[in-house]
């Protein structure tokens, strides 16, 4: 990576954020609005979801159980059940 490479200026940085969860879950459902919503705001900032239904894979169930949505951001745990807005921004401006 050049030093141009890293300026601010080249345009959005790419966070990526993972959620885990899982059918008929509304708070998955309400954190992924969330997460999208504060993303929208965020110029600088573009996140890339990878949701991920804890059901598919019995290793995932057994360690997220009923804990979702659990999110990453970044790769490091950042919230379990809610995500708060002011919170998110400020990792995802961190992230970068």
């Amino acid at each position: 990576m050049t030093g141009d490479e890293a300026s601010a200026d080249d345009g959005p940085t790419t966070v990526p954020v993972t959620l885990y969860t899982r059918e008929n879950c509304s708070l998955c459902v309400v954190a992924r609005e969330t997460i999208e919503s504060v993303a929208a705001d965020l110029d600088p900032v573009t996140v890339d979801i990878d949701e991920i239904d804890v059901d598919t894979d019995p290793e995932l169930a057994d360690e997220y159980g009923e804990r979702v949505p659990y999110v990453l951001v970044d790769g490091h745990p950042a919230f379990k059940y809610e995500v708060d807005e002011r919170d998110l921004r400020l990792k995802l401006l961190a992230a970068t």
